[in-house]
C-alpha cells in the first residue's frame, strides 16, 4: 500500500513538472509599440517651413511584451518610416528630420515583423506597428518679410543657380532650399542657370510648362517650386 502512494506522489510530481514546462512555453511576445514623443510640432506661422529644414528630434520606440508583462526600448530593432518625406524623414535609428518642403502633418511609424517570440517560440508572423504625428506649422505671413513666401528647392544630381525678377530671391543648389517673401499678387520670373557641366532639367510647381525657362508664377499664397539640374 505504501508503494502505491509513493507511485501516486511520483506521478503527481511529473504532472506538475509538465505543467510548469508548458507554462514556460508562453515566452515573451511583443504586443504593442509606443513611440515617444507621440506628437512633435515644428515651426511657427511667422516662419516659412524651409527655414526649419534640418530640425531634428530623436524618437524612441518602446515595446510592450507579455509573458511576463514588460516594456523594453526597441528603437534600433524596428523599421521606421514617414508617410510624407516632403515634410519629415526618419532614419533607421529613429532620428526625425524636418525637410521643410511643405507643411501639414506626417504620420511616422515604427514596425516590428517577427515570426518568433523573444525566446524563439513561434508567434505566427506577428506584425506590430506604433505611430506618432509630426507637424510642420504652415506659414501664414508676417515675421521678417511681407506677403506670401516663395520657396525654391532643387532636384537632380547637377548644380545651378536660381534668381528672381523682380529681385528678391537668389539661391544656389549647393546651399539647398531658399525662401523669399514678396507682396501678394507679385508676378515672378525665375531663371535657372546650370553651373559646370550640369544641364537644366526642368521646373515643377510653375504656371509655365516644366521645360520652359524662365519659370513664371503669380504669388498668391505660400508656394514651392523645384528646379532640376542634371
Amino acid at each position: 500500500m505504501r508503494g502505491k502512494w509513493v507511485s501516486i506522489i511520483a506521478l503527481a510530481a511529473v504532472a506538475a513538472g509538465m505543467l510548469v514546462a508548458a507554462g514556460c512555453g508562453h515566452d515573451q511576445q511583443l504586443v504593442a509599440i509606443q513611440i515617444q514623443p507621440s506628437v512633435e510640432t515644428v515651426g511657427a506661422t511667422t516662419i516659412p517651413p524651409a527655414q526649419d529644414a534640418g530640425f531634428q528630434v530623436q524618437l524612441r520606440a518602446l515595446g510592450s511584451y507579455i509573458h511576463p508583462p514588460v516594456m523594453k526600448d526597441i528603437t534600433n530593432q524596428v523599421t521606421w518610416a514617414s508617410n510624407d518625406t516632403q515634410m519629415f524623414t526618419v532614419n533607421s535609428a529613429g532620428l526625425l528630420t524636418a525637410t521643410g518642403n511643405t507643411c501639414g502633418a506626417a504620420l511616422v511609424s515604427a514596425t516590428s515583423t517577427t515570426n518568433t517570440s523573444a525566446g524563439g517560440i513561434s508567434s505566427s508572423g506577428a506584425i506590430v506597428t506604433g505611430y506618432m504625428t509630426a507637424n510642420m506649422v504652415c506659414y501664414q505671413g508676417g515675421g521678417t518679410g511681407a506677403g506670401p513666401a516663395l520657396t525654391v528647392t532643387f532636384g537632380g544630381n547637377g548644380a545651378g543657380n536660381v534668381v528672381s525678377s523682380p529681385t528678391g530671391l537668389s539661391c544656389s543648389s549647393s546651399a539647398g532650399a531658399c525662401v523669399a517673401q514678396f507682396p501678394i499678387g507679385t508676378a515672378l520670373s525665375l531663371t535657372a542657370t546650370p553651373t559646370g557641366t550640369s544641364l537644366f532639367g526642368g521646373w515643377t510647381g510653375c504656371a509655365s510648362q516644366p521645360n520652359v525657362n524662365p519659370c513664371t508664377i503669380t504669388l498668391e499664397t505660400n508656394t514651392t517650386v523645384t528646379a532640376t539640374f542634371n
